[in-house]
């Protein structure tokens, strides 16, 4: 059995890098914004003319009166095509999620999705990975390790500037078998859990390493809730630093 996970990753692009991001960015963001444009155009005049065939264009159809998107990866103004189809889909199956909308550069997060073809995009030594188009390799923090294939990725800069790549693996997953039985769980206080076959589940094993942090977090709320009935307001208003446990009234001096 198959099924595709993602897994996201923090990047550290250079700065030729993010420049390269960057550029990117604002081709797919200017693609779909064309051809959404001329969507409702064809639309319009279908509307006026019903037997005319609408014909929607094609990423390539823009190369020619803006050079600069041949700097790109083609593979990313192609997922904003089917970005723009699936938008529309969307749109026709339920009128709810609302039209297909213009894509704005103060968009707080930007992004392209490019397709993996015959190791085009791969991790290299667990630290580097590299994309279609990027001649550099760019540093990535590997907190665990993707299994499967990789199909596509998605590169994306946050409002904080940081920037990410969600990779989507594809997956074999072995299915269990079936046992065709049944067990029963009685979810208790003093045990977490007791099964039908007489198991029992501590309740230990859950708390054990989160005790310390509990009495401590107790604590602060009780010392936030004594502060929140002096000062009348409600518990969420009050914020407790440790210093405040320290304050002490100091004489006024002239």
């Amino acid at each position: 059995m198959e099924r595709l996970k993602a897994y996201k990753f923090r990047l550290y692009p250079t700065e030729e890098q993010e420049v390269f991001f960057a550029k990117s960015f604002g081709c797919v963001r200017k693609v779909y914004n064309l051809m959404l444009h001329d969507r409702i155009k064809a639309y319009q005049e279908k509307e006026n003319n019903p037997s005319e065939k609408m014909r929607f264009p094609t990423p390539a159809k823009y190369k020619k009166a803006f050079p600069f998107l041949k700097e790109v990866d083609s593979l990313a103004l192609a997922n904003a095509q089917l970005n723009l189809d699936k938008a529309y889909k969307n749109f026709f199956r339920d009128k709810s999620v609302g039209f297909p909308r213009f894509k704005s550069k103060k968009n707080p997060v930007q992004s392209y999705t490019t397709n993996n073809q015959n190791g085009t995009v791969a991790l290299i030594d667990d630290k580097f990975v590299k994309v279609p188009k990027l001649k550099s390799l760019i540093r990535i923090k590997l907190h665990r390790q993707p299994k499967g294939i990789i199909k596509s990725a998605t590169i994306s800069r946050h409002a904080s500037g940081k920037y990410y790549i969600s990779l989507l693996c594809k997956e074999e997953i072995n299915e269990l078998p079936k046992s065709n039985s049944a067990i029963g769980i009685d979810l208790g206080i003093t045990n977490f859990a007791i099964l039908s076959d007489g198991q029992k589940i501590d309740n230990h094993k859950f708390t054990a390493k989160m005790e310390k942090k509990l009495r401590r977090e107790q604590r602060k709320l009780s010392k936030r809730a004594l502060l929140a009935k002096k000062k009348g307001v409600h518990l969420f208003e009050v914020k407790w630093t440790p210093c405040q446990g320290h304050l002490k009234k100091r004489p006024l001096t002239k």
